[in-house]
């Protein structure tokens, strides 16, 4: 089936460049500047929808489900790469939160071309990795069209999973088969159709919200400190004693030595500070507050 590529908003052309092969250095990024600021704007009316999905993204993992987002080309790179953040940022273990890209791993870097055309690959993905209930799938396409996001949706939604679509169009065909529809348009790209400009952006910044509020909402934070951190190499172990000495006021040596006391956790060392406990306490108190240091450490206030 051919494309009528004029009546998807992401392929209009931006009223404000088009000059844009006659403008200077400084006149191009000026344009690409003030284009980009408009964004917060635009995704602000949004916020509700994209509470309803952190919530939901909450409850998966708390009941021992994952979130996974699917997408091609631009969109499915940012969600691998938004799942790729968060093992080291929050502790998590890989599977948690699973980026799918049409085509494949390899296609993060070289397009597969066709793979997203198909929402056969897309049940495939899914099926691969043994999609449940319990899982929230989202999907993401900036023109919001993509048979693969599309795919994907109506197999999750099968299955029972609760389902969310991010695209940069109004009432987007993903959006149609989501259970939420998060469909923010950004308005014609300063390049015409470079969805990897404003529309990247945008996606770019509702997952930072999807999985930032989501790991606070699990206990990955106290106050704005990321106690789950992975101290994989020497700026990680140092920044672990920073976030155990400004939780608790004690200083750089004590904060080590309690690191290592916890077997490497940030959160086990705070809660053992603050509660006075030791590590098997601190696991214990943990449990019970589900993880969040705030409510262990809670009778010792």
């Amino acid at each position: 089936m051919t494309i009528n590529l004029k009546t998807i908003a992401t392929e209009h052309r931006n009223p404000n460049t088009m000059n844009l092969d006659q403008m200077s250095t400084l006149e191009i990024i000026t344009e690409m500047n003030r284009e980009d600021a408009l964004i917060p704007g635009m995704i602000a009316p949004h916020l509700p929808k994209i509470g309803q999905v952190i919530d939901y993204a909450i409850e998966a993992i708390s009941n021992g489900g994952r979130i996974i987002y699917m997408g091609a080309g631009t969109s499915g790179r940012l969600g691998v790469l938004d799942a790729a953040e968060c093992p080291p940022t929050f502790g998590v273990s890989p599977d948690v939160v699973v980026g799918l890209i049409a085509g494949g791993s390899g296609a993060f870097i070289k397009a597969l071309e066709g793979a997203e055309d198909s929402k056969d690959f897309a049940k495939q993905d899914l099926v691969n990795l043994n999609v449940n209930s319990k899982d929230i799938v989202i999907g993401l396409a900036a023109s919001g069209r993509t048979p693969y996001v599309i795919g994907g949706l109506e197999y999750a939604n099968t299955l029972g999973c609760h389902t969310a679509a991010i695209s940069n169009t109004t009432e987007s065909a993903i959006g149609a088969v989501a259970q939420i529809a998060i469909d923010v348009p950004v308005g014609a790209e300063v390049l015409t159709g470079s969805t990897r400009l404003k529309s990247g952006t945008a996606e770019k910044m509702i997952l930072n919200m999807i999985s930032t509020a989501t790991m606070v909402g699990l206990g990955k934070a106290y106050h704005n400190l990321m106690v789950d951190v992975m101290q994989t190499n020497e700026k990680l172990r140092n920044r672990a004693e920073n976030i155990v000495m400004e939780a608790t006021g004690v200083e750089r040596e004590e904060a080590r030595k309690t690191i290592d006391l916890a077997k490497g956790s940030c959160k086990v060392a705070i809660t053992m500070i603050l509660a006075g406990c030791g590590y098997d306490e601190a696991l214990s108190r943990l449990d019970t507050a589900k993880g969040h240091v705030r409510l262990a450490i809670k009778e010792n206030a």
